[in-house]
């Protein structure tokens, strides 16, 4: 392993510890407000990003999705593999943006119909960076990892924790999802920036910009927890070959 490659594990370990410390002050303060702004959410809201999880959730797990993916050159450093994530992240991003702005720009009827198109572009982006990192999602317990990933990077700190652990055990022993849980966090994680892109005049601005972020976000995730595994994975045919 050269410096550079160390130096990017040793990215992806001290990443992991933002989802093990204990909320801020101010965290805590934006929970509180976001569960006062969830009871004003008129319910079509809710009833719509609850379809749009478990339209997400079944088709990965049924793999419905995934005959146009497939996993990268193996020879590939884990360097080369970082910079093909990242420029994949980039594109994702660009079409995340374009859509919010375009859906942010229609009002309401439209906002509420970013939340689906958002998570297909993120999910699409979660298939495209395991298959950089040479995971195979025709086996489903690649493609229910990928949603251990969406929610890690879109929950609760309490959630989080519970999430970080099932990520690092993943190759010793796998927990049956609770998808229920699933949808919930993600729709508290989200709600609050999203109702925002459904308001008159404002709404194309905040939509591309939260779109934009959002997406990076789960990239951004996504690479750090696929180095920790790799080099897990490594360690574990060095030592047992």
């Amino acid at each position: 392993m050269n410096l550079a490659e160390r130096q990017l594990y040793e990215e992806a370990f001290l990443f992991q510890t933002r989802f093990l410390r204990k909320p801020s002050k101010l965290e805590r303060f934006s929970k509180g407000v976001q569960q006062q702004v969830n009871r004003r959410i008129p319910a079509k809201f809710h009833q719509v990003i609850t379809s749009a999880m478990k339209t997400i959730v079944e088709s990965t797990v049924s793999g419905t999705h995934f005959t146009s993916f497939s996993v990268v050159d193996e020879h590939l450093s884990i360097l080369e593999r970082n910079e093909l994530a990242k420029e994949k992240v980039k594109y994702y991003q660009k079409t995340a943006t374009i859509e919010g702005i375009g859906t942010g720009a229609g009002g309401l009827f439209l906002g509420m119909a970013d939340f689906a198109l958002l998570l297909s572009i993120k999910m699409k982006c979660l298939y495209e960076l395991a298959c950089i990192y040479g995971f195979d999602l025709s086996q489903k317990e690649e493609r229910l990892f990928l949603l251990c990933i969406f929610q890690l990077a879109f929950s609760s700190s309490a959630h989080r924790k519970k999430m970080m652990k099932v990520i690092d055990d993943w190759d010793t022993s796998r927990e049956e999802m609770d998808w229920y849980s699933f949808q919930q966090e993600y729709r508290d994680d989200i709600d609050l920036v999203k109702l925002f892109q459904c308001m008159p005049v404002v709404g194309a601005a905040v939509g591309g910009v939260a779109n934009h972020q959002l997406t990076g976000h789960l990239g951004d995730v996504a690479r750090h927890v696929f180095h920790v595994r790799v080099f897990k994975q490594n360690i574990e045919k060095a030592t047992y070959p």
